[in-house]
């Protein structure tokens, strides 16, 4: 990418405002105005035109998706699709396994390299007949060198990482939804520069059974998306086949909820507000006078137990951090082992913080995680949810550095959803606005975000 390449086509005009989701779309299926295969060969027209410079796909497999919108179409003329994302055209991360295109975790170790099976959550997707169009691009094993992908509002930017395939191929309007995965920021941050809405869900709600590992403890596979309906469907489906004890998601088929306006949420200033400019506090000032406006109450750290939550979350950000690394020194390890120059230096660097780790630290930081969970359980019942930016703020130029992590982090270690709704601009560009709840309150939160999109 130049300094002189010239803009990429906005997707849709500036704001939240878009197309129809794929779920108003499919009635066309049902009626026999459209069909999926007709749908999909707009969104290969679209790729063809935007991919040469946007570069948000590691492997294509339009051939392969072409026959399963033929199939999903066949189904709509017989009147009996599979559920409600027959026929939506998706991306998955490239480090989800996939037997049928490669999954090479943006890395030359695994150059080439071809599962032999699906993932669960893969698994899960065409059974529902969801088109898997293609594998997005990752960064190095979802933590290190970024890709090539860029930014879909300015080619001279981040789109974000780890998830920076998925997010800027919605963003760019070539998808309506792709897989994503978040250890510390990967599904978050990405949402909040790429003007999509990104969903990590409760920990453990969506199986990671043939995901790539990083860290047990911090892992999380969830949804980015143009529509929050659309994110729905995806992760209800999965959560149907894979589905954890509990299941803070629903299952598919379940009805999304309806918006539901709160009455009181707290303001949360993460490790990363120090780096939040100007422009992005003031998009967020005025989000929330707005909310204020509409009656809603906003509490900040002038109420002593958010000041005292808020030490909590600022302080998360190096728990996690350092969790991260410990837990990670395996399989990272091993990649080094194949030859440090086959590795970039943020492995290096989490490697590095591991050797200087104890087991009993790291016992002492899951039992910090913990208290922190309890913190946030105790003012669940008088908050409905904590909000704060989803990143310091909009896209930074460059492609080789992704961002930062701060504000994103801490909701990684507590387990809770979290959520980066493209409702903001700072300087011209998407800003995400993070929604954050108590671990298994998606649906609540679920209900939340859609008011919040709606009035804001």
């Amino acid at each position: 990418m130049t300094p002189s390449s010239p803009p990429l086509p906005l997707p849709y005009p500036p704001g939240h405002a878009r197309e129809p989701s794929f779920l108003q779309r499919r009635e066309a299926f049902v009626a026999g105005r459209d069909s999926p295969r007709e749908h999909l060969e707009r969104c290969l027209e679209r790729i063809a035109l935007i991919e040469p410079q946007l570069r948000a796909f590691a492997h294509l497999d339009a051939e392969g998706a072409r026959r399963a919108a033929d199939q999903s179409a066949l189904r709509y003329r017989k009147g009996a699709p599979l559920s409600a994302l027959d026929g939506m055209p998706v991306g998955v991360k490239d480090i989800i396994e996939t037997r049928d295109m490669p999954t090479q975790m943006g890395s030359p170790i695994y150059a080439g390299f071809q599962p032999r099976r699906d993932a669960a959550c893969v698994v899960a997707l065409k059974h529902a007949g969801a088109l898997i169009v293609g594998k997005t691009v990752t960064t190095e094993f979802a933590t290190g060198r970024a890709g090539p992908t860029c930014n879909p509002f300015d080619p001279q930017r981040t789109p974000g990482g780890s998830s920076s395939g998925s997010a800027a191929a919605v963003g760019a309007g070539l998808l309506a939804a792709a897989l994503g995965t978040q250890t510390l920021a990967s599904i978050v941050r990405p949402a909040s520069y790429c003007g999509v809405l990104g969903w990590k869900p409760t920990h453990g709600a969506l199986s990671l059974d043939g995901i790539q590992p990083l860290s047990g403890t911090l892992d999380h596979l969830g949804v980015l998306a143009q529509h929050l309906d659309d994110a729905w469907a995806v992760a209800t489906v999965i959560a149907s086949v894979t589905g954890a004890p509990g299941e803070p998601v629903p299952a598919a088929g379940a009805v999304l909820p309806e918006p539901a306006a709160p009455r009181r949420l707290a303001l949360l200033r993460t490790a990363g507000w120090p780096e939040a400019d100007a422009a992005s506090r003031a998009a967020l000032d005025a989000a929330l006078d707005k909310l204020r406006g509409k009656g809603v109450a906003v509490i900040d750290a002038a109420d002593s137990r958010i000041a005292a939550l808020e030490r909590m979350v600022v302080e998360a950000a190096d728990v996690a951090w350092r969790i991260f690394a410990w837990e990670s020194r395996w399989p990272l390890r091993a990649y080094r082992d194949c030859g440090e120059h086959m590795v970039g230096p943020r492995l290096l660097e989490l490697l590095a913080a591991a050797s200087r780790t104890t087991a009993a630290e790291h016992a002492q930081r899951l039992a910090w995680r913990e208290d922190f969970r309890a913190a946030v359980g105790a003012l669940s019942p008088d908050v409905d949810g904590f909000v704060s930016l989803a990143s310091a703020g909009p896209a930074s130029v460059g492609l080789a550095q992704t961002g930062s992590r701060l504000f994103a982090s801490a909701w990684s270690l507590l387990g809770g959803p979290s959520f980066s709704l493209p409702l903001l601009r700072a300087s011209g560009l998407p800003l995400g606005l993070q929604l954050m709840g108590a671990p298994d309150s998606d649906a609540a939160m679920i209900g939340l975000a859609r008011w919040l999109i709606r009035e804001i």
